[in-house]
């Protein structure tokens, strides 16, 4: 299947502007990238495994893309196109591809935000110090290969979604507060006018039991006054 139509199958009749995550997994075409323009302006997820991919030179570019998957693609190269054009980059999967040299993935060093990347299964993992050598070529990443510097394996959540669910999590908790104080408003209120009732309450038994003493002393008729 041609990459053009693979892309325009997968809009569903969405135009480009409204996706956000892309999936095109899977096909074997011509080894390039087609069918993506810079109309993808939101797109925030790429997933391109195994389609054969060689090269990455026709990405256009995404400035808020923040996940690619690149897996199971003979890629030896080329990863400057990625640090121009995917500036937001946080994950970068490129496991089971043809990358050889640490050096292939200097050109990562652009991409401030970058905290995960994948070359799991690439022929660099076997190089001696592997793992040191990455983390002190691209300071800026938190795991490689799913550890950390500190062989801590990393959490199977996304960091970036659990930073908007916890700003969730926090708006709903200041809604909840202000719901709060608006009922404790309330209930300040209810009781000063359950006070208030009550105080016209015993004014009105008062005023009740003074007239009952005043109607006792009136004399009846044909009485005298004593």
């Amino acid at each position: 299947m041609d990459i053009k139509r693979r892309v325009t199958l997968e809009l569903r009749n969405r135009k480009p502007g409204e996706v956000k995550d892309l999936v095109l997994d899977n096909f074997s075409h011509d080894g390039k990238i087609g069918g993506l323009s810079l109309e993808f302006e939101n797109l925030e997820y790429l997933s391109m495994v195994a389609i054969n991919l060689v090269s990455l030179a026709n990405l256009p570019k995404f400035p808020q893309l923040r996940k690619v998957e690149l897996s199971d693609n003979p890629l030896s190269g080329g990863l400057e196109v990625l640090a121009e054009r995917t500036p937001s980059l946080i994950q970068l999967n490129l496991s089971g591809n043809k990358i050889k040299d640490i050096n292939t993935l200097q050109p990562l060093k652009k991409l401030p935000n970058l905290k995960s990347l994948d070359p799991f299964k690439c022929d660099v993992t076997i190089l001696m110090s592997y793992r040191r050598s990455v983390f002190a070529l691209l300071p800026q990443l938190t795991y490689l290969d799913g550890y950390d510097a500190e062989d801590k394996e990393a959490p199977d959540s996304d960091p970036e979604a659990d930073r908007k669910c916890e700003e969730l999590d926090e708006d709903v908790i200041d809604e909840e507060d202000e719901d709060e104080d608006v009922d404790g408003e309330d209930e300040e209120e209810d009781e000063a006018e359950e006070e208030e009732d009550d105080g016209v309450e015993d004014e009105k038994d008062e005023d009740d039991d003074g007239k009952e003493d005043e109607e006792e002393e009136v004399p009846q008729h044909g009485e005298k006054r004593k």
